[in-house]
């Protein structure tokens, strides 16, 4: 007989493989804003000061760069720190220590000095917290050699996307969508609270995952998008198109030949992505697709963010996110149907 599932929250699964890397590796320490007594305002690092200590579970001042820089350190020393950037957003402040320092040490010290490090940080829009608080950023940071850059859309591959990217010698970014993190405040996507081993497992970085298997259409997403392209799959399959859902979860490196295996079988191929468009990962996946060689492959398309700032009002930013619906009309327009 199966075990009882352990349906977890991405938080708690974060949380929980944060606690199983810190005991089985003392140099593991976690750092940021807010991150001991409160547990982290997204619940990453909840009861984890009560069981490691202030030394290992330590709060912050709000200076950005002073801790992002100071993990950047801890890790050229040997030690393996997990640092939470509250907001992707707040990268502005910090970016010489993400990019000249974390991305670049390996390389400018011929190999000697490694960086593993990982920035945990949340994303994504839909709350009203305006353009300060609401952007996704994918692409600014799969841009840049040095980074590795994933994003799980369930609990069961945050925890073990989260586990793989601290055994890591490389510098990990791993964002979190705040749709999917299981906060009662926040409220969250049901898909995303799936069952978790509570024993140690990892999610090898670079690599996608097929969710639904289809054979008229690639829908390609990551993170909250993935829940979009399965509630649009199963409106499609009601009017005969077969959609095969591909879960990115890996932005840097892209998984570009779980990509190129899938549209071979669907020759079509939509990305959605709740980044701005212009220069993101939409694009990047595409061009992956047109480059990979496939016989034939009709003319993709792509759902994004538009290149505007998140307004702050709900009236304004809702309409501007993608959703199922904007999946489903672009699907029929590819495929030249109409809604009855």
């Amino acid at each position: 007989m199966s075990a009882t599932p352990r349906r977890l929250t991405i938080a708690k699964a974060m949380s929980e493989a944060l606690g199983l890397a810190m005991e089985q590796d003392p140099n593991v320490l976690v750092l940021g804003e807010d991150i001991g007594a409160l547990g982290g305002v997204f619940g990453t690092t909840h009861g984890l000061l009560e069981r490691f200590g202030a030394e290992r579970v330590r709060d912050t001042p709000i200076s950005e760069t002073a801790f992002i820089g100071a993990a950047v350190g801890l890790a050229a020393a040997g030690m393996r720190p997990v640092v939470e950037l509250m907001f992707v957003d707040f990268f502005g402040v910090c970016m010489d220590a993400i990019y000249n320092l974390a991305a670049k040490q390996s390389y400018f010290s011929g190999g000697r000095v490694a960086c593993p490090m990982v920035l945990m940080t949340s994303v994504g829009g839909g709350y009203g917290d305006a353009g300060q608080h609401s952007q996704c950023l994918y692409s600014t940071f799969a841009h840049l050699p040095g980074l590795k850059v994933v994003m799980p859309s369930n609990a069961y591959d945050a925890k073990g996307l989260l586990l793989s990217a601290i055994a890591d010698s490389n510098p990990v970014i791993f964002m979190f969508h705040k749709a999917l993190q299981g906060m009662g405040w926040l409220g969250t996507v049901p898909g995303s609270i799936v069952h978790v081993p509570a024993e140690p497992y990892t999610v090898p970085i670079g690599q996608a995952a097929i969710v639904k298997s289809g054979t008229d259409i690639t829908l390609a997403g990551l993170g909250v998008t993935v829940h979009h392209a399965l509630q649009a799959a199963a409106t499609l399959v009601q009017e005969g198109i077969d959609a095969e859902v591909l879960d990115l979860r890996t932005i840097a490196p892209l998984d570009r030949n779980a990509l190129a295996a899938s549209v071979a079988r669907t020759r079509r191929l939509m990305v959605i992505d709740d980044d701005y468009r212009s220069c993101g990962v939409s694009a990047e996946v595409i061009a992956s697709a047109c480059e990979s060689g496939v016989d034939w492959l009709a003319v993709p398309a792509r759902i994004t963010y538009p290149d505007v700032p998140v307004p702050y009002s709900p009236v304004l930013e809702h309409p501007l996110l993608p959703d199922a619906a904007a999946i489903v009309d672009t699907a029929r327009r590819m495929f030249h149907r109409r809604a009855a």
